[in-house]
This record gives C-alpha cells, structure tokens and sequence, in this order.
C-alpha cells in the first residue's frame, strides 16, 4: 500500500499521484504541465506507469494542470472509470475539448512551417476525438456521498471551494485488514471568495496530500482587495484608457463579473464597457448558472434578490474571433476580460498587442502566474515582451491583485489542517520549493511532519515517515 508521486512534486503544475493497494491502482488527477516551452514538452513523454493497468482515476476539479492529461491517459489505454463532482465533469466537458482544439491549432501550425523545411510532421498532443473518448468515462459524484469504487477503496468528495466543483478527496484504503485513509487537499479555495462556499474541515487522515501554492505568503484582506480593485478603476477611468484582465476561464472569470456587478455604483463599472471575451469562459459562467445550488448563502440571497449573478446591461459575451477583434477598435472605456490566465495563449494575448504599449491603459493580474510563462514576466518586471514575431514594449500600468487568488495562503492552509486530529503527515505538493519549504517549517512548528516529496518518489502508507528535504 503507497503512493508515487509523479506530478505537482516540487512544481506547480501537472498533478498525478499513483496509489496502490494491493493489485488494485488508483490515479488521483493526471494534470497538464504548464510553463515553458521545456516544460510543456514533458507532456508528450510517456507515462512513468502503465495506463491500461489503472483500475480508476478520481478527479479532483476541471482545472488543466489537474485534468487535462485525462484524454492521453485514455489514449494510452486507460479503460476504467473517471471519479469526479457533477459539476466539474460539466466543466471538463468545456476545457478538456478547448484543449484538444488548441493541440490541433497547434500542430497544424507547426506542421506548415515543417512541410516549407522539409521536416517530419508532428501529431497533436490529443486530438477532439480523444477528449470525446475521455468524457465517456467520467463518473458524476455529489459531494458528501461515500461510495465503494474498487474492492477495498471507498471514496468521498467535500467540497474545496476553489472552483465550481472542486474536490477534497477522501480515500479509505484496506488491505489484509489493514486500513488507511488518504486525503487530498486538491486546490483549497480562498476563504470568504464570492460565490463558493468555503473548503469544509476534514477531521481523520493517516496521511495528508496538502497544496501548497501559497504556502508562503497571505493573500491581502477580500475588504483591502475590493478597496484596491475600486482604485485602478477610478486611476483608469482618469486616464481613459482600457483594462485589461488577464483571467481563467473557470473560477476568476466568474468572480470577476460577481464583483463587477455587485461593486457597480462604487466603482463606477457602468461607466465601462465589459467584455468577456472567451468562448470557453461564457460556456463556463453557464454552467455556473446552472449548479447554483453550490453557491454560498451570500450568493444565494443576491441570486434571489437581484437575479443572475453575472448579468449586467453594459456586459457583452464576444463568442466569435469577430467580435474579439471589433474590441481592439476601442481605445478607451472598455474592461477586457480573456483567457489565458497564464497569457501564454488566448484572446488576451491580441489585447497586449494593441493596448500593452500604451501608458494611459491598465492591466490587472488576478491569479496565480507560473514560472516561464508570460504572465510571469510581466509581472516580475519585463519591460518588453515577444508577441508572435513582434517585441511590444509593456507600458501599461501593471496591477498585481494577489487577494482575488482562488487559492488559500499560508494561514488558509495551516488553519484548514488544524482541523485534523492526531497531526497526520503531510505530504506537499503543487507549489514551488519556496512555498513548500515555508509551509514545511510553519506545520513542523506545529509538531506536524511534513514530507516535501521529490518527483516519482514513493512513499509506503503502512509506515509513512518524514523524508529529509
């Protein structure tokens, strides 16, 4: 009985944990890595294990870096079922044929500038029939509902409140009579964001699977980010030019437009126009609409008080590349928001072509950037950045909302463990080492153990012990 850790160890990104108990296997998530170029090509390499072995995957939400590797796992032979909330499988229905267009975008590109250099051609990563192939094994869980899905392996999702969906995973384990119970954190939600309720509170565990993206830092005040968005509002209206948001489709796209509509007066948003320019994002705000029920109390009474939760008179959803272009005709007064989150690909990226240059424009970071990407160097500094063939000088002014994260800082993390009995290991992951070796020496303070484990590194849940960091 263990776990190998084969994504998300010591990085942010591509989240895959193997465990074994018995001859049965289980994968928790089989995320994309993201970042440079370098790193994304990890993508194509082959599993560290052997596909058409795993008796069943659980799925701990619809974000890439936890989801997107699912169609390569089935087109590597992985037949059995694919765990996950109902409303995260509605979501991956969104993101994982999103991806799979984006691959073939991709590859068909890539492929006209080998057949002018007389190279081999490349496949895509996966393809839209792949995606397909992938969703008919997914498996839709309610939250609170535990359930046998292997001889020997009981399953229960609490809800994490970080996106519509999102999972914390309880696994109970039996081997020869012998019983352990894992817990993965997935990504904890930000305590006290609009719309989702908070991570709930698990009480029992042998071992804990902890993120730890902000393991590090505190995120700022949801009252002192509210009061900072509302100033780059009013510093941008004075300087009639645009704003622009990078934004995940799932999760911040949301809660962007909650915060616009609901802060409209005070931060003079019908003075704007808003754009949500991102297909996949529309798609995604309705499916939100359609699981309101996992919204929060505050969310419910605005819900009945006022009506949809994201829809205003001055907002418009741009479906098509037409509509997205018409938008770089307007040189002031317009509140963009588009994917990617990360800018290293998307709407987003035309959006800096025509507005990064100009000093009277903002643009508002609101999520995490990862190390390589293009978010990232803008955000650290970059004084210009290559777009396409082009180099684009970054003169807009450039706002960092760390209290918008959709994740939970440090204190976030420590408090959501306190909540467990008998100080379990823990295990971090998905986070930089920064953060891990910070969030490490914060829970060893609290006569926890905490194991920052190294990539493919396996770990025996019959005697799981610190490993030395």
């Amino acid at each position: 009985m263990d776990i190998v850790f084969h994504g998300a160890a010591r990085e942010v990104t591509g989240s895959c944990f193997l465990v074994h108990c018995g001859d049965r296997q289980l994968l928790v998530d089989c995320g994309l890595i993201q970042g440079a170029p370098t790193d994304e090509a990890r993508n194509r390499r082959p599993f560290p294990f052997d596909p058409a072995r795993l008796d069943a995957v659980v799925l701990t939400h619809a974000h890439l870096d936890h989801s997107g590797r699912l169609p390569l796992l089935v087109k590597a032979g992985f037949r059995g079922p694919i765990h996950t909330h109902r409303a995260t499988r509605d979501l991956c229905q969104i993101m994982l044929k999103d991806a799979a267009l984006l691959n073939e975008k991709d590859a068909e590109h890539e492929n006209r500038r080998r057949l002018r250099r007389g190279k081999r051609l490349v496949e895509p990563l996966y393809a839209r029939q792949d995606a397909d192939t992938a969703m008919r094994q997914f498996k839709a869980l309610d939250y609170d509902t535990e359930q046998e899905i292997l001889p020997g392996v009981r399953l229960c999702l609490r809800d994490a409140g970080h996106i519509l969906g999102s999972a914390i995973v309880e696994l109970w384990l039996e081997e020869n009579g012998v019983r352990r119970k894992l817990v993965f954190s997935g990504d904890l939600g930000h305590a006290g964001a609009p719309i989702l309720r908070n991570p709930q509170a698990v009480r029992e565990a042998d071992l804990v699977v902890l993120e730890s993206t902000y393991g590090d830092r505190e995120h700022r005040s949801w009252e002192e980010t509210l009061t900072e968005l509302g100033g780059v509002f009013h510093a941008a209206r004075q300087a009639q030019g645009n704003i622009l948001i990078p934004a995940f489709a799932i999760g911040r796209s949301q809660e962007l437009l909650y915060f616009l509509k609901h802060h409209s007066r005070e931060w003079g948003v019908g003075d704007w126009t808003v754009f949500l320019d991102s297909p996949m994002a529309i798609e995604a705000t309705e499916v939100y609409g359609r699981h309101w029920r996992l919204f929060d109390a505050e969310a419910h009474r605005r819900r009945r008080k006022d009506g949809g939760p994201f829809t205003m008179p001055n907002l418009h959803f741009s479906r098509t590349a037409a509509q997205s272009m018409a938008i770089n005709r307007v040189r002031g007064g317009a509140i963009i928001i588009a994917g990617s989150g990360m800018c290293d690909g998307g709407r987003i990226r035309h959006h800096f072509k025509h507005n990064l240059w100009r000093r009277q424009c903002h643009v508002i970071f609101a999520g995490f950037q990862a190390q390589g990407t293009l978010g990232r160097r803008i955000v650290d500094g970059a004084k210009t950045v290559k777009l396409w063939s082009e180099t684009v000088r970054v003169g807009a002014r450039i706002h960092t909302v760390g209290g918008l994260s959709a994740h939970a800082g440090q204190s976030g993390l420590l408090q959501w463990y306190q909540n467990f009995s008998q100080r379990p290991p823990v295990a971090l992951v998905h986070g930089e080492p920064e953060p891990m070796q910070a969030l490490a020496q914060r829970l060893e303070a609290s006569r926890a153990r905490a194991i920052v484990p190294q990539p493919g590194e396996r770990l025996d849940l019959l005697s799981p012990a610190p490993k030395n960091r």
